[in-house]
């Protein structure tokens, strides 16, 4: 027999829905629900044989990043799909995660403002991954909320994501 007002929650009736009521959740997932984001820096290109980018990022993204830049100096992405923050792409001080023949350099993104000098962050993907989303163009985008912790944005209440698109060729 369980105690009265014991630990589990007590049934009350579903409150009327309008077409104006709005659930505590949809505040939360305003990232969710706005326009598809556009690419503002494309990464050069850095598999040989191909034509097209295969990272981008969003302006949101940019503006983040460079004042990253400010606090740590240059800057890196890896992108793993594993354990930690899944398959979010986790920034670091550039030389602070060490690559290794494992990885792909997927590309080099200039973060710069026009007339700047270069401030260029490699983006980097394990092997493994990369065969994964071998025809998978990736725009790292940033929303509301925190990652695992890894990632130099963490502190700030913010992550980065991936949006893909399905490529069929990056050549071409």
């Amino acid at each position: 027999m369980l105690p009265a007002g014991g630990p589990y929650p007590v049934a009350r009736p579903a409150p009327t829905l309008t077409s104006t009521t709005r659930f505590p959740l949809e505040d939360d997932m305003t990232d969710l629900i706005t326009p598809a984001p556009v690419a503002a820096v494309e990464a050069s290109i850095t598999i040989a044989g191909e034509t097209r980018s295969r990272v981008a990022l969003t302006q949101p993204t940019v503006e983040l990043l460079q004042s990253l830049w400010e606090e740590y100096g240059p800057l890196m992405f890896h992108q793993s799909g594993g354990c930690c923050d899944g398959s979010s792409p986790i920034c670091f001080p550039a030389g602070e995660f060490i690559t290794s023949d494992q990885d792909v350099l997927h590309g080099r993104l200039d973060i710069a403002p026009a007339g700047e000098p270069e401030q260029l962050i490699d983006f980097w993907i394990s092997a493994e991954q990369f065969e994964y989303w071998s025809h998978t163009a990736l725009l790292i985008d940033t929303v509301k909320g925190r990652g695992g912790g890894l990632s130099a944005e963490a502190p700030r209440g913010v992550r980065f994501i991936i949006r893909s698109e399905l490529m069929e060729t990056f050549s071409g």
